[in-house]
């Protein structure tokens, strides 16, 4: 992933982000899926969907904790 793309995810709200986190998510667990059947062509995707649900994650977690700073100014 590129900065370009950490950029735009940085403009979705929470809820676009959890949205996307889910069909990352459901995405994995195909993927999954098919390396246990030998079926997967490309297992690097497995890699790079975990680190894009972190990047995601991570971003909530930014702005929760951006919140709970404010909140106690």
């Amino acid at each position: 992933m590129n900065l370009l793309k950490i950029k735009e995810l940085r403009e979705l709200s929470n809820k676009e982000l959890e949205g996307k986190i889910r069909e990352s998510k459901k995405e994995l667990f195909n993927l999954r899926m098919k390396q246990s059947t030998g079926t997967l062509e490309k297992p690097s995707k497995i890699r790079e969907l975990r680190k894009d649900v972190a990047r995601m994650k991570t971003i909530i977690r930014e702005r929760e904790l951006n919140e709970e700073v404010s909140d106690g100014e």
